[in-house]
């Protein structure tokens, strides 16, 4: 790998071996102690030249992007719907597909209504929806005690409240809720593709043969914890849609539908619960 002196040449460096520009500059600000808003800085400061620790801290830093691992995991820190996240390797890093299932759940939501983020890993979802909506009671639930430690940091930081829980989606769970959101794992145990992610948790992406084994276990577990009305909002993969709306209809759920990403793609699937159920 080549030496570079400089802001510019670390940069030409990069872009040069694939990674994308915007990721360079995020990588390079990183590495200086800059933080994600002062790439203006880059560009003002093109021609200033590199520390040698500066230049030891970019080369190992480019070797970890370069291997596959993601841009939040060397960072630390993910943006999503406005919010700088604290990750690691302990949760997945937040996407920005998943900013679909936000928006239809902060236009959903009562005031003052409650509502469950199942899986939350960073607490992504769960701490967006109670920046957007301080009103409403927002409780997040993970299986991995470490992934709660990540999201409740974040909780604390941001100064925003959120109830925790540990537990298997919505098992033992007693209360009701407005709504539940979930983007639980939906890949297929053999999918091709997760090589490419192979630095993230395994248990928090794969699902079973056909990677529907967790959005089954929800939609059957959740008419016991929803009120009369309430939704059940899914995010899921992108030929997904099909069968987790034929899922939510077989389990009683009624205004079954599906919501797109930014690239079109049916990414999350919902419908309402018609009754409340005997308990």
């Amino acid at each position: 790998m080549d030496v570079a002196h400089t802001v510019g040449e670390a940069l030409q460096s990069a872009v040069a071996q694939g990674v994308a520009r915007l990721e360079a500059q995020l990588l390079l600000l990183h590495v200086l102690g800059r933080t994600a808003q002062e790439r203006a800085w880059l560009l003002a400061h093109d021609d200033q030249a590199l520390a040698g620790t500066e230049q030891q801290a970019w080369r190992e830093a480019l070797v970890r992007r370069l291997g596959g691992e993601p841009l939040p995991y060397i960072t630390g820190w993910a943006a999503f719907y406005g919010l700088d996240l604290q990750v690691d390797a302990r949760v997945l890093c937040p996407r920005a597909d998943t900013e679909t299932l936000v928006d239809w759940a902060l236009a959903l939501l009562p005031p003052e209504g409650c509502v469950i983020d199942l899986g939350t890993g960073s607490g992504a979802i769960a701490l967006a929806l109670k920046q957007q909506r301080p009103d409403v009671r927002v409780h997040a639930r993970d299986l991995s005690d470490c992934a709660i430690a990540v999201a409740q940091a974040n909780a604390q930081r941001l100064g925003l409240e959120i109830a925790f829980s540990q537990g298997s989606w919505l098992q033992g769970l007693t209360e009701t809720f407005d709504a539940i959101v979930s983007n639980p794992p939906y890949i297929a145990d053999a999918d091709p593709h997760l090589i490419a992610l192979r630095h993230e948790p395994l248990q928090a992406l794969t699902s079973g043969p056909d990677g529907l084994d967790d959005l089954r276990a929800i939609i059957a577990q959740a008419a016991a914890c929803l009120k009369t009305g309430g939704w059940l909002l899914l995010e899921h993969g992108y030929d997904q849609a099909a069968a987790v709306r034929q899922l939510l209809q077989v389990n009683g759920f009624i205004d079954v539908q599906s919501r797109q990403d930014l690239a079109g793609i049916d990414r999350c699937s919902g419908g309402r619960c018609a009754a409340e159920p005997d308990r």
